[in-house]
């Protein structure tokens, strides 16, 4: 399909005609051999794959003769620290663990030598023995997925190479579901609805992400349904169809529904309302329903994890107003 020439850290195809027609995602599991459609998709968002010299992009058809080069960071050796702490383990197996992860805990060191002995990762690193997927890399080694610092529930994490590319798959061709629990600031409405508007970084604030063009960002889709209406707030569950950066947080704030407690994107005088009233230091977010087929298995498994003690006294607190 093929001619292939590695040089240090580069290799570079030549596509011959067996090829032609395909997209490029999907040609980088052939011909990077052991390698997911979420690593593929990765390595592009990082602008380390180029097509006749110009970068290249996910939906690109390959033609013959096409001069496709890849770059792969060197290996290098895992030197995080194992860190004994206290993790809330749902489920493990040989291949996979799934967490329910607390509030506060970012899930893996950043790359400004940040969190480098208190992260999910440290924890699980001494709790599997370092046995844990390394396709993610030196400060990634597991994860497939994340959660943002204050958001709380459920993750899974792969054990093992193997268990990380079928899960990887698994997330990019969208058959594992997830569910969160929010609180909106307002009433949204309909009771039923979907939000679909493509995400990028915001371009005035790189902390920050955005509703931003198709040309600057990637679509997300995110859907809701309301529990229930608690004063002038909305509880909703959302699955999302995607997994953007920040992807509930952005699309519910750009429709002018933003979560509660969140300081990046929502409403300073809600959040301070909130806080003043139950002590709420975060945003409502919590993944509470966690849905996939087990590897070596045909039948799709559940995890559950129920809203923790802050985000419940939030609702107590209100539901108790509103009687």
């Amino acid at each position: 399909m093929y001619n292939a020439c590695m040089n240090n850290n580069i290799v570079t195809f030549i596509i011959d005609d067996l090829a032609v027609g395909m997209r490029l995602d999907k040609w980088l599991t052939i011909g990077l051999p052991g390698k997911s459609r979420g690593y593929a998709q990765e390595i592009l968002d990082e602008g380390m794959v180029f097509v006749n010299e110009r970068a290249g992009k996910a939906s690109m058809k390959l033609k013959v003769l096409d001069n496709v080069k890849v770059i792969i960071p060197p290996a290098r050796e895992l030197d995080l620290k194992a860190v004994d702490m206290d993790l809330d383990i749902v489920y493990e197996d040989i291949n996979l663990i799934v967490i329910n992860k607390p509030s506060g805990l970012v899930v893996h060191p950043g790359q400004g030598n940040t969190h480098q002995d208190d992260s999910l990762v440290n924890a699980l690193l001494y709790h599997c023995k370092g046995k844990l997927s390394d396709i993610n890399g030196v400060l990634r080694p597991g994860i497939v997925h994340r959660l943002d610092k204050d958001t709380s529930g459920l993750m899974v994490v792969a054990k093992n190479d193997t268990t990380h590319r079928y899960l990887a798959d698994l997330f990019y061709s969208r058959e594992v579901e997830k569910i969160y629990i929010a609180l909106l600031v307002g009433h949204i409405v309909p009771y039923k609805g979907r939000v679909e508007a493509p995400i990028g970084r915001d371009t005035k604030d790189r902390k920050r992400m955005a509703v931003v063009s198709e040309k600057k960002g990637k679509m997300g889709i995110s859907e809701y349904e309301v529990v229930d209406y608690l004063e002038d707030f909305s509880l909703v569950k959302i699955r999302l169809i995607t997994g953007r950066t920040h992807q509930i947080r952005v699309h519910f704030s750009s429709i002018g529904f933003p979560l509660v407690g969140d300081d990046l994107y929502g409403k300073p005088k809600a959040n301070k309302s909130i806080e003043n009233d139950f002590a709420l230091k975060r945003q409502f977010l919590h993944a509470g329903s966690l849905s996939f087929v087990l590897p070596g298995t045909k039948k799709s498994r559940t995890f559950k994890s129920a809203l923790p003690n802050d985000l419940q006294n939030v609702i107590d607190g209100l539901s108790k107003r509103n009687s």
